[in-house]
């Protein structure tokens, strides 16, 4: 547990982060700020959340980013649901590796909302009572290979690769109170100092509420899993004019297409390259609910 600069140990072990969750509450609740005897420094934080867990995901979730990618929010009533694989799990300081036939890399700061109980059947989620279903907060980056996702339309496949998922640094547990304060969260991403994506979790279109409640009909969930959901605007992709659009609809070979898209993403600074560093925090405005930071630097193999 946190507690300033400093970090207290809890007392039982715990194997994941449904374990912490369903059988570490009290234990968490013990434990006194005298405990926190470690300095925060000197752990190696790792992801808040476990490989056990499940990693789901939203996409085109806030009105801006639909712009942004060339949609029309009038055609997309749905909500758009996906999976990560949870080895994609890193920790907020650990290195993004960029496999070696990835060339565009691009970013996605989003509010990940985790689990506090298992469900094994359909619920009804209300706005007010998530704080009995979910558990907490923590920063995720949807780390994605554009050049695999799009081109083969692979959702999974281009962003699952090993340490496409920076999680945490934090798990932040929310009270029923605090649950009705997640619109308020400010979302900020920065590369190399500049920031790239900045906006409030409130502007999503589909809610926590509703997202929990139609994965319910899906399939079941465990404590401690955790739904990315999902990105605003500022993200490297970008969809082209309506002009080469059309010229690449009507003129061109999908292959051809593709190949363009690719050379016009190389050519396009606002992917990530090694050397870059990615920040990332989610809070309040008033500091009240603060998620961390993540620090991630971008390397080769």
């Amino acid at each position: 547990m946190l507690a300033g600069a400093n970090v207290a140990p809890l007392a039982g072990d715990y194997q994941s982060t449904r374990d912490l969750l369903l059988k570490g509450q009290e234990d968490i609740r013990s434990v006194h700020v005298a405990a926190a005897t470690l300095a925060l420094k000197d752990v190696h934080i790792l992801s808040p959340i476990t490989e056990h867990q499940q990693f789901l995901c939203q996409g085109v979730n806030y009105a801006s980013h639909v712009r942004e990618s060339g949609l029309d929010i009038r055609q997309l009533p749905f909500n758009t649901l996906f999976t990560k694989a949870p080895s994609s799990l890193c920790g907020a300081y650990d290195n993004i590796v960029r496999p070696q036939h990835v060339r565009l890399l691009d970013y996605e700061i989003e509010l990940g909302i985790v689990l506090g109980r298992d469900i094994s059947e359909s619920v009804r989620v209300a706005p007010d009572s998530l704080h009995d279903y979910l558990a907490g907060v923590t920063i995720i980056n949807d780390v994605s290979a554009r050049d695999v996702q799009l081109p083969q339309g692979q959702f999974y496949k281009g962003k699952s690769y090993r340490t496409f998922g920076p999680a945490g640094p934090y798990l932040v547990l929310l009270n029923a109170a605090e649950w009705k304060r997640w619109p308020e969260l400010r979302m900020t991403l920065a590369v190399n100092g500049r920031v790239r994506q900045d906006a409030f979790c409130g502007e999503m279109i589909h809610k926590p509420a509703a997202t929990v409640t139609e994965f319910s009909e899906l399939q079941n969930l465990k404590a401690g899993d955790v739904i990315a959901t999902g990105t605003p605007a500022g993200c490297a992709a970008r969809a082209p004019s309506k002009l080469v659009s059309w010229v690449a609809k009507h003129m061109l070979s999908d292959k051809a297409k593709w190949d363009g898209f690719i050379k016009g993403g190389i050519a396009n600074p606002a992917y990530l390259r090694p050397g870059d560093e990615v920040r990332l925090t989610i809070k309040t405005e008033d500091g009240g609910i603060d998620l961390g930071q993540q620090c991630n630097k971008v390397t080769n193999p």
